[in-house]
């Protein structure tokens, strides 16, 4: 039989660990870039699979935005930049 997880055991985490991925990374809709160019630049940029990146472009365009990838910010930050460098809005932002 399994030992319970009990709470305590979930203590033992790091704070810093918490607080590293505490971020993320927001890709706003706008009225200029075209799917394509979205979807491409997210599989370029963050990683992202084909089906991946076109979920979230739809998202973007249907919701205004979409969070395209949770880390830490030194993390983000530079993916955010690449994503503003091709003329797409992105922000990274605290996770709330």
């Amino acid at each position: 039989m399994k030992e319970a997880t009990t709470p305590s055991k979930w203590q033992d985490t790091d704070e810093v660990d918490v607080l590293d991925g505490g971020h993320q990374l927001i890709v706003w809709n706008d009225e200029v870039n075209t799917f394509e160019f979205v979807i491409e630049t997210l599989m370029d940029v963050c990683g992202h699979s084909p089906e991946q990146a076109e979920q979230c472009t739809i998202l973007i365009h249907f919701k205004g935005k979409c969070s395209v990838k949770n880390g830490s910010y030194d993390e983000l930050k530079p993916l955010c930049d690449a994503i503003t460098d091709r003329g797409i809005g992105a922000t990274v932002e605290e996770l709330v």
